[in-house]
């Protein structure tokens, strides 16, 4: 028989963040209990701040009849001259049935002890408990709680729970409290709980009583109030959808309204604004013809047709923070941008102060320079911007919003009329600071940023501070992602090797090879491409990050071209032959010593591609490739290991200075296809 199945847990407000984290696992993990217990079928999950809810449309009475099977040991082990050893004996008990039950059966190739069983499927509702509690402390939300007399501990206390198995009750219990045909609504609706005699009823009852249970149902209608604000107001509301994620996951009944603050505020930088509001209030931003105005939306969960009331109390709650806001704004720029105090401020043990870092920062900052030479702009600015570049961490914004570092100090510098080109530096010594972020805007912002991220790298590699399995607590692995596309989108050329053992010499010494191995792992995790594509490139021995992002994108193409594997085959041969060859001597050819026709036509041919300049590797890696005819004719028609040594090495030299060439870009024999 199949029925209807009903799970609500009622939970005090259940926190934002914790919940939207674990949300990608809740489904999955109650599949997987399901699975378990031969009840896997389909269901769906919602929540709101007051309650998990699982509901199943269909739902098995019983288990599904099963049979177990159990391999013991092979018979020779398990009887010896017809009487059943230990082995056996054991194998019967883990099996709970006398000896003269077991059977045999094949395994591997031999006769081995047997058992099988058919299990009886069990009626659902006795296994509901089981399931319902092993879900619930499946889930992790981070921190938890005791609450009363409890042991166990959740995210918050559980104050209900209602099970519903078509219109019956399901008699369980969860951390001590008993199911009942109940549930709570909206607290403004009614405080007290309210019965319900099914399923059906259930839906109903959370409609009526101000409960919007379906999530994306509450998504969809916070965005229509949205657009309707937006027409009638002419503005823009600004969404961020982890915002919206957030205030779908702690409202039962969003309604979105418009308030204001004083147009005095409006003095902060919009991005302080947007902070106070977005991180301390959860208000969207409120934009007109691209310029932030005095304005906010607010989600309210409020029961009622007339919002006066919430507006007014969440303007009077918002205009304090700006207030603040504004007087840090103004005490900071009193005081200037300087970085006295940074000397007293410890970076990390073993590698100094804040001030530290900003010197070695400028060193590394001053060797950039002279490798990339910016065009219109000079050291003088370039160290100015890096010293200015922390200063804004002893100011009372960046206390106050950590997360404005940098930003605050592009602010002050320009208030305090520095050039725009050391405000822009500061503001994007950081990025990026994410996969979608945006990248230095200037070549003299890049370095800055490269600067940093270099600092941090030797800094922690020397003090032995690596990142190991997923632990990155100084987010190494995201600056070497930031230095490849730094130099991908600047076009600069970065030598891992040359260029880290030159600034290395300012550190305490360490073992390069490691940064050298970090480095390039995080290329391969980097590039979306087939891993052997890019074992190819770093085979060459090649190390600068532009050009090996350059080869790497010019051997994905040629891979995925058509008729790839036919060359594929024929230069696969040209390595296996050259693969004691030294490649760093001379392959001189000796046109003298051609026999054959074969001979002439891939060196003639080879001659006109080696002297070609091309635009891209790409470009390249077709031209050689392209020699395949002349390679298929030459290993048909010539015997590359002559009697004669002269000619033998001759037509080695000829194809390695082939395989040599295209070496240059990548070693194509590592490659899988």
């Amino acid at each position: 028989m199949i029925k209807p199945l009903l799970i609500e847990i009622g939970v005090e407000e259940l926190p934002a963040i914790p919940l939207l984290k674990e949300l990608k696992n809740i489904e999955k993990k109650y599949a997987d209990i399901l699975e378990k217990n031969s009840l896997l079928c389909e269901f769906e999950f919602y929540y709101t701040p007051r309650r998990l809810v699982l509901w199943h449309r269909e739902f098995k009475s019983f288990q599904d009849d099963s049979i177990e099977e159990f391999f013991g040991a092979p018979l020779e082990v398990a009887y010896k001259d017809g009487v059943a050893t230990p082995a056996a004996e054991g194998f019967a008990k883990k099996c709970g049935v006398d000896i003269e039950k077991i059977g045999s059966a094949q395994k591997g190739g031999k006769d081995v002890l047997y058992y099988k069983q058919e299990l009886k499927g069990k009626p659902s509702t006795e296994l509901f408990g089981d399931i319902i509690n092993s879900w619930i402390n499946s889930l992790d939300f981070g921190k938890s709680m005791r609450w009363g007399s409890m042991s166990e501990s959740f995210i918050r206390p559980i104050r209900w729970v209602n099970v519903l198995f078509g219109d019956e009750l399901v008699d369980i219990e969860l951390f001590g409290i008993k199911s009942k045909k109940e549930t709570f609504v909206h607290r403004i609706s009614n405080f007290d709980s309210v019965l319900i005699s099914g399923a059906k009823e259930y839906f109903e009852v959370l409609k009526d009583g101000g409960v919007t249970l379906f999530p994306e149902l509450r998504r969809e209608n916070i965005l229509t109030n949205f657009s309707s604000l937006e027409n009638s107001n002419n503005i823009k509301i600004e969404i961020d959808e982890d915002l919206l994620d957030e205030v779908v996951a702690i409202t039962e009944h969003p309604t979105p309204v418009l308030g204001s603050f004083d147009e005095e505020f409006l003095k902060l930088p919009p991005e302080v604004i947007i902070t106070s509001m977005k991180e301390h209030q959860r208000y969207f931003p409120v934009f007109k013809d691209g310029k932030l105005i005095n304005k906010f939306v607010v989600v309210s969960n409020a029961l009622t047709d007339d919002f006066s009331k919430v507006i007014e109390g969440n303007e009077r709650v918002l205009r304090p923070r700006l207030a603040d806001a504004l007087f840090f704004y103004n005490n900071d720029l009193k005081k200037g941008l300087s970085t006295k105090g940074l000397e007293k401020v410890i970076f990390m043990n073993g590698l100094g102060t804040v001030a530290d870092k900003i010197e070695r920062e400028k060193k590394i900052a001053n060797t950039l320079f002279d490798m990339y030479a910016p065009k219109d702009s000079s050291k003088e600015i370039l160290e100015r911007a890096v010293s200015l570049a922390k200063a804004d961490l002893t100011t009372e914004m960046v206390y106050e919003f950590t997360e404005l570092q940098g930003l605050m100090g592009c602010y002050y510098a320009k208030a305090l009329g520095e050039s725009n080109e050391v405000a822009t530096c500061i503001k994007e010594q950081y990025l990026p600071d994410g996969e979608e972020s945006k990248l230095p805007s200037t070549l003299m912002s890049a370095i800055v940023a490269i600067s940093l991220k270099l600092d941090t790298l030797l800094g922690m590699f020397s003090i032995n501070q690596i990142p190991t399995g997923s632990r990155d607590p100084f987010a190494l692995r995201r600056a070497v992602n930031g230095l490849i596309r730094i130099t991908k989108e600047h076009n600069l050329e970065f030598d891992i090797v040359a260029t880290l053992k030159l600034l290395a010499k300012e550190y305490a010494e360490f073992d390069m090879s490691k940064l050298e191995a970090f480095f390039l792992e995080r290329v391969k995790q980097y590039f979306k491409v087939n891993p052997s594509i890019i074992e190819a490139v770093l085979a060459s021995g090649e190390r600068e990050l532009l050009s090996m992002g350059k080869k790497i994108e010019a051997l994905e193409t040629m891979v995925n071209s058509e008729g790839f594997s036919e060359s594929f085959s024929t230069f696969k041969r040209v390595a296996n032959i050259t693969k004691d060859i030294d490649m760093s001597i001379d392959m001189s050819v000796d046109s003298k010593l051609f026999e054959v026709k074969a001979e002439e036509a891939l060196y003639t041919r080879y001659s006109e591609v080696s002297a070609r300049r091309y635009n891209s590797y790409e470009e390249e890696l077709d031209a050689l490739l392209g020699l395949k005819p002349e390679l298929d004719k030459f290993f048909e028609d010539v015997m590359v290991n002559a009697d004669d040594e002269a000619i033998r090495n001759n037509r080695k030299s000829l194809v390695a200075s082939i395989y040599k060439s295209i070496l240059k870009i990548a070693d194509i024999k590592e490659i899988t296809i």
